[in-house]
C-alpha cells in the first residue's frame, strides 16, 4: 500500500497548543511506550492537514515514535496571510510557535519526558532549525525535507546542537544549492541526502517512502543517543 494511502492511526481530538496568548489547533499521535516525539513544521501556506506531512507522520508512528503536527497560524491569521501571503513568511513567528509547542509537550505527561524531533518542511525547516537552537535541551533531531534552512540565518545555524539531516530531491536543483549553504554553516552533525529523480514535493511514486524511511532512521538513531534529564 502506498504511504499516502496507508489509514491513519487513532489521533487525540481536540488538541490544542497554548502558545502566549493563542490557541492552536493540532493532532497528537503518542503509540504505546513511545521513544521520542516529532514536531511537524508545515511548509508556506500549508497546515496540520498537509497530506505528505501526515503520511511521515504514519510511518513514524509505526516506528514507535510520537507526532505533533498542529497549525502554525490562527484562523485570523491565516485569513491575513490568504490575503497578504506575509505570515507564512515570517520565520521569526513560526519559530517562536514551535518553541511554544515544545515547551507545551513538555509539561504533559505522556510527552514530558520523550527526546524531541522537529521535522521542517520548505520554510519550516529555516523555523525548525530556530526553534532547535533555542531550546538544545529538549532538541534531539532535526530534519528539513525539501527545505529552505539557510533562511534561518547563519547565527541561528551556527547555534544548532542537535543532529540535522537535509533531504532535498534529486531534480530540485535551486533548494540542493540553498542546501548546501545551510548545511556549510551548521556545526552540528549534519548530512545532505538527496533522493534521485525527485522534485520538490517527492510526489514521484515511492520517493516520499524514501523520504520517510530516511526520516524513521535518523529521529530513531540519534534520540536513541540523547541525552535528556529535567
Amino acid at each position: 500500500m502506498d504511504i499516502m494511502e496507508r489509514p491513519s492511526p487513532v489521533e487525540s481530538s481536540n488538541i490544542a497548543v497554548s502558545e502566549r496568548d493563542v490557541s492552536l489547533p493540532g493532532s497528537l499521535v503518542v503509540p504505546r511506550h513511545a521513544t521520542g516525539v516529532v514536531v511537524f513544521a508545515h511548509d508556506s501556506g500549508s497546515s496540520r492537514l498537509n497530506p505528505r506531512d501526515r503520511a511521515v507522520a504514519r510511518a513514524l508512528n509505526e516506528c514507535g515514535l510520537a507526532t505533533l503536527l498542529f497549525d502554525l497560524l490562527t484562523p485570523e491569521e491565516n485569513g491575513i496571510d490568504h490575503l497578504t501571503g506575509g505570515l507564512r513568511f515570517d520565520i521569526e513567528l513560526l519559530s517562536q510557535r514551535l518553541v511554544g509547542a515544545i515547551d507545551w509537550l513538555g509539561v504533559r505527561r505522556e510527552t514530558g519526558r520523550l527526546p524531541v524531533g522537529i521535522f521542517g518542511s520548505s520554510i519550516g525547516a529555516a523555523a525548525a532549525l530556530r526553534a532547535a537552537a533555542a531550546r538544545p535541551e529538549r532538541v534531539a533531531a532535526v530534519i528539513c525535507r525539501g527545505g529552505r534552512p539557510d533562511l534561518a540565518g547563519d547565527d541561528a545555524l551556527g547555534h544548532v546542537e542537535a543532529p540535522t539531516l537535509l533531504i532535498v530531491g534529486g531534480e530540485d536543483a535551486p533548494v540542493i544549492a540553498a542546501n548546501q549553504a545551510a548545511g556549510a554553516n551548521l556545526h552540528c552533525v549534519r548530512r545532505l541526502d538527496l533522493v534521485p529523480g525527485a522534485t520538490h514535493h517527492f510526489e514521484e511514486p515511492g520517493k516520499l517512502e524514501q523520504v520517510a524511511k530516511l526520516a524513521s532512521e535518523w529521529f530513531l538513531r540519534h534520540m536513541e543517543k540523547f541525552d535528556f534529564s529535567c
